[in-house]
């Protein structure tokens, strides 16, 4: 109990050195060996990514006064979730919960493409106009919160051993960057079926069992069209303002997962 307290208090101390290294890492590898030339003002996008990563961190801590780790604490004094019930080597419950969230973030992401209005928070994800790794960290407001509450409910119900909590949380921030950055690009063609593919954060082995991995964007990383269609006018797609308005844009036409066809009116229409 000792290693969870003491992880507990210095949850924020670890996450922020994990996150400003990982960070200046990617930031730096970008400079140095870009893989694709940005169209947008680069300062702009960073400005206003990066503003709303802080609104995004200041309304979770004044709403959500608890963490991942501190609920995955309060749920093993609790003895709540199956891995506080079931009797696992320590190391072997680590892998499991790691690889059970890991799932969890997979199935969520598909849901946040395939529901018509969760589609409409995560698009301002996906409408920015070019691609790093402050992309990664790009979600509107109210879909963070939804993802916690959905962390918070899975880490009940699984309870996992605190210190796979504190690594995958870790993990899931690193590689967020790392696949968001502007070294290698996965997940965020204009092409549908494209956006519609490579849902996995950490691992691969979702996308591939459940048929929603794409190796490659048929134009290539380096001439795919980034962003959604629609959505191209940066008043929208870059300016604080307008990302945090973007969800409520347009009528709820939905960008399902199962839609492989862009309809020319609904995107005319979205993008008024």
């Amino acid at each position: 109990m000792a290693i969870s307290d003491t992880i507990n208090n210095y949850e924020m101390i670890i996450r922020l050195g994990a996150f400003f290294g990982v960070f200046a890492i990617m930031a730096t590898w970008e400079i140095l060996s870009p893989r694709r030339a940005l169209t947008q003002s680069k300062p702009a996008r960073w400005l206003n990514n990066l503003s709303l990563v802080a609104l995004d961190t200041l309304l979770v801590r004044m709403l959500l006064p608890a963490t991942a780790v501190s609920i995955a604490l309060h749920s093993q004094l609790q003895d709540w979730g199956l891995l506080n019930i079931i009797e696992l080597p320590f190391w072997l419950g680590v892998v499991i919960a790691i690889i059970v969230m890991d799932f969890a973030i997979y199935l969520q992401h598909v849901m946040f493409h395939a529901l018509p209005m969760l589609w409409r928070l995560h698009r301002v994800h996906h409408a920015d106009l070019d691609f790093d790794l402050t992309t990664g960290s790009r979600f509107h407001p109210i879909e963070i919160l939804l993802s916690m509450l959905i962390k918070f409910t899975v880490i009940i119900l699984l309870g996992p051993p605190v210190v796979a909590v504190l690594l995958f949380e870790i993990l899931l921030n690193g590689m967020s960057m790392f696949n968001h950055s502007n070294v290698r690009l996965v997940h965020h063609s204009i092409e549908d079926d494209e956006t519609n593919s490579n849902f996995g954060f950490n691992l691969s082995w979702c996308d591939k069992l459940f048929a929603t991995y794409h190796q490659q964007p048929r134009a290539g990383h380096e001439n795919m069209t980034i962003g959604i269609r629609g959505f191209r006018d940066s008043r929208h797609c870059i300016n604080l303002a307008g990302l945090l308005s973007l969800p409520f844009i347009g009528k709820v036409t939905g960008y399902a997962i199962n839609r492989r066809q862009w309809d020319e009116d609904d995107g005319k229409t979205a993008g008024k």
